[in-house]
């Protein structure tokens, strides 16, 4: 199984959760899910795969290695257990935070496909009989991991499960809300538009989504494009009868609270002393420390009366915590100052002014309003705090019969409430979000709206005040705990993965085997075969024929075999390559016919193709038929290419088999296509409202099973690629859109197709590194021009290739921009110093070191 979550700090043990905003809950949950479903019975190894970050003056070493053992395999195998695995992804030597991240993803993707498909290998030959042995599902934790997980999933045919943590568009409500930031601060600060479409991306592309509670589902995932409640139940309930969804697809929402380890746990009727720390905060209180955890003296050394009850936040000085108005409601109520203390954990520091932005403004924030109230005595607030140390931080404010509260403006799971449960104590959590779910299981406390700074006070000051009611949730708490452990996560998560998987047709790559020398190559070494062969018996056995006449059955057979074959495609073996050449230039005239640079470019790639080591490939927006008359006409024999993908990336040929297929890469572009019930639908959500009919047109002659080609008149005014792609989602349509030839012509092709998903394919079916791959491109191109760009392959951009590209037709105005999707300034692409017409395209690769 295959876990990604990129961002944060994550390592199995000594988690920095609260360093920062993306080292929180959600770095905690993956490695337990890891470590849980790796005990797991049926469940070999697991891999949670994350950035690697090699900066020591920054972060500690660990994060910099390759690998970690997060638990050891049950059978004692070489490769089974849970794994942390550390990809390159963005600058080496910097720790980054998400928001930075988006740029690097397809580096994060090529990385992840190689060694995934190294691993597919070394566990094949280990327990598959030498098969590939690809994961049985890829979880996608957060929006950038769910990017990544989708496109591992197109391009491995392997079944996709998200979990979005918390979600751009309930964040970006919630600070609108707020009312602090406009709409422009906020996409700026927070790349909040690139991560939504992210989100909605996995959403196109997961069999399932894993939520903690029925109310994400409905109020979050709710407000998305791509899901809607209503239109599930009637697609679920359609195809239980066996009815036609009409190329509608949904995944499927399921809920499953978030697991946790309650080993230590004991169910205890009485809490006799728990409320009482005198005998441990004697008269003498100094003796008494050298008996107390380090961490309690470290919080008690804050109060004047540290027996009163302690209302407990832990979490990261992260504006959406609402610890400030948690801090208001305390400091205004004389009545709940009277009665308990106030301990904040928010994370660990140094200096607050060399923390981040949003953090260090909560620390100030929460020491001027300490200030404000004169609250010195009644609140805790220490630096620092190990993970270790965080049990011992519940047990503290359980046995001072105290209350832990969440007040986030939203929480998707709630696991601090969960803990909180596990260690006796009842809680005061925020409504929106998971809690909802969590004390309606737990029944160990009460919901407050985050907003609402007198709700806060009166469900803190209810809980503190009325002792039955504080023992009622207590015992409530302890005894339904276990619906939240691992083993109980890990079953019903198994039970919903193998669903989703039989309801979903896949088909598994193959691997080409790294192909012998071809004969016809290795006629000069055929004295030396043939020796080798005559050696292994050099004397006469039962009759076998003499060494001499072996010897010459050998050749005869060599010849008889080259001399048979005739055409020489028969010994061709794409996995001989070393790299492979991809031309992905988009070399249209503004009239969207195809240029002449087009044929310069082909025939100054032909000249350094060498069939022995390196392979040419052709992706284009271009039909088939178009591809043909565009090559004949270039004097170029469409033979000569090991792959040419048209239709934007729908179709694959093997020109060396007669322009075959591939059926393996029909199947994994096959899920969630509409198929002809797409057809009438594009035309009309295509065009803007007062356009008229003919603006947009079918395309027959480019048309396939896998493409739907249209026709668009030049002065047409049609939908932005994200405006057409939004109409698509809201009726659980699943496509690819593609503006090509200058703009004048749209591909609608399906969901996981495209030409660097292709690109990735090859690059999987071939045992060929993506980064020894070279393609090709203009200064611009199609709208799928971007996703070309990014990645480890090396893209060498033509000057003056294109007259004419598609990008105004990309996305809206108040969208994400170019530099969200790819790295302008990545060292894998690469700006040819001359013209397309001059460029010396064997010094390229000479340079590169591919030739």
């Amino acid at each position: 199984m295959l876990s990604c979550s990129i961002h944060g700090l994550v390592r199995g043990d000594n988690m920095e959760l609260g360093r920062d905003s993306d080292t929180g809950g959600q770095v905690k949950y993956v490695v337990e899910l890891a470590r849980a479903l790796a005990n797991t019975k049926g469940v070999y190894r697991v891999d949670l795969l994350t950035r690697q970050i090699a900066s020591p003056g920054e972060v500690d070493s660990s994060y910099g290695e390759p690998i970690e053992m997060l638990s050891c395999p049950s059978d004692g195998s070489d490769c089974g257990g849970a794994y942390i695995i550390r990809l390159p992804c963005g600058p080496r030597d910097k720790y980054i935070p998400k928001e930075s991240l988006w740029p690097h993803l397809p580096e994060f993707v090529d990385g992840s496909l190689s060694h995934i498909v190294n691993m597919a290998r070394v566990l094949g030959e280990q327990v598959n009989d030498g098969k590939p042995t690809w994961p049985y599902v890829i979880h996608g934790h957060y929006a950038d991991a769910g990017e990544v997980a989708a496109h591992l999933s197109g391009a491995l045919n392997v079944p996709m499960v998200l979990t979005g943590h918390s979600l751009g568009r309930n964040k970006f409500e919630q600070l609108l809300k707020q009312g602090r930031l406009s709409r422009e601060a906020i996409n700026a600060t927070y790349k909040i538009m690139r991560r939504i479409e992210a989100e909605e991306f996995g959403v196109d592309a997961a069999e399932m989504v894993v939520t903690s509670t029925r109310q994400e589902i409905e109020e979050q995932w709710g407000l998305y494009d791509g899901f809607d409640l209503k239109l599930e139940r009637k697609l679920r309930a359609r195809r239980r009868r066996g009815v036609s969804c009409l190329g509608r697809h949904m995944p499927r929402m399921v809920v499953i609270p978030p697991g946790m380890d309650f080993s230590y746990v004991t169910t205890q009727d009485t809490v006799e002393g728990e409320g009482d720390l005198k005998s441990l905060i004697g008269s003498n209180r100094a003796q008494s420390k050298m008996n107390l955890p380090p961490i309690w003296s470290e919080i008690m050394r804050f109060f004047t009366n540290p027996h009163k009850p302690t209302i407990l936040a832990l979490s990261r000085p992260d504006p959406k915590k609402n610890v400030m108005t948690l801090l208001k409601a305390f400091g205004e109520c004389l009545a709940l100052r009277k009665l308990a203390n106030l301990t904040l954990i928010l994370g660990n520091r140094d200096d607050i002014e060399e923390m981040s932005n949003s953090s260090s403004t909560v620390l100030t924030m929460v020491l001027k309003l300490i200030d404000k109230y004169d609250l010195y005595g009644q609140v805790a607030y220490p630096k620092h705090h190990k993970q270790s140390e965080v049990p011992d931080i519940y047990r503290l404010a359980a046995k001072t019969k105290g209350v832990f509260i969440n007040p986030a403006l939203v929480e998707p799971f709630g696991l601090t409430l969960i803990e909180a449960a596990a260690y006796g104590l009842p809680v005061v959590a925020t409504k929106n979000g998971g809690p909802v779910d969590i004390l309606k299981a737990l029944n160990n406390g009460l919901l407050i709206d985050p907003h609402d700074q007198k709700a806060i006070e009166e469900a803190l000051l209810k809980l503190v005040a009325d002792k039955n009611l504080w023992l009622e949730c207590r015992k409530n708490g302890l005894k339904n705990i276990h619906r939240f452990s691992w083993p109980e996560h890990c079953r019903n998560y198994l039970s919903h993965v193998e669903h989703g998987k039989n309801s979903r047709s896949t088909s598994l790559l193959e691997i080409t085997p790294i192909a012998e020398e071809p004969i016809s190559d290795s006629l000069r070494d055929v004295e030396d075969i043939s020796f080798r062969f005559s050696t292994e018996g050099d004397s006469k056995m039962n009759g076998e024929t003499d060494p001499a006449a072996r010897q010459k059955q050998i050749i005869e057979a060599i010849m008889c075999r080259v001399s048979s074959t005739g055409n020489s495609n028969n010994s061709y073996f794409p996995g001989r390559r070393q790299s492979l050449v991809v031309v992905a230039a988009d070399c249209y005239d503004n009239d969207g016919n195809l240029a002449k640079a087009f044929q310069t470019i082909i025939l100054n790639v032909m000249k350094v193709a060498q069939p022995d080591k390196i392979g040419v490939v052709l992706l284009t927006g271009l039909s088939l038929q178009e591809t043909i008359e565009a090559l004949n006409s270039s004097q170029v024999n469409i033979e000569e290419f090991d792959a040419v993908v048209c239709n934007s990336g729908s179709e694959m040929y093997f020109p060396w088999k007669d322009l075959m297929t591939d059926a393996d890469y029909e199947a994994h572009v096959e899920y969630a296509w509409p198929g002809e019930n797409i057809g009438s639908t594009i035309p009309r959500l295509a065009r803007i409202d007062d356009q008229e009919e003919n603006d947009i047109v079918e395309y027959g002659s480019a048309c396939s099973s896998r493409c739907f080609s249209y026709s668009l008149k030049p002065e047409a005014m049609t939908r932005k690629i994200d405006e057409l792609r939004q109409r698509l989602r809201m009726r659980g349509l699943r496509c690819n859109l593609v503006y090509t030839h200058a703009g004048v012509r749209l591909n609608v092709i399906p969901l996981f197709a495209s030409r660097k998903q292709a690109l990735r394919y090859l690059s999987v079916k071939w045992g060929i590194d993506l980064s020894k791959v070279v393609v090709f491109v203009g200064e611009k191109g199609d709208t799928d021009y971007e996703e070309l760009m990014g990645g480890i392959q090396k893209t060498v951009v033509l000057r003056g290739a294109v007259e004419c590209g598609s990008e105004r037709l990309v996305r809206s105005e108040d969208s994400y921009r170019r530099e969200d999707v790819f790295f302008l300034d990545s060292p894998n692409i690469i700006y040819a110093e001359k013209s397309y017409e001059d460029c010396d395209i064997s010094a390229v690769l000479e340079h590169l070191k591919l030739s």
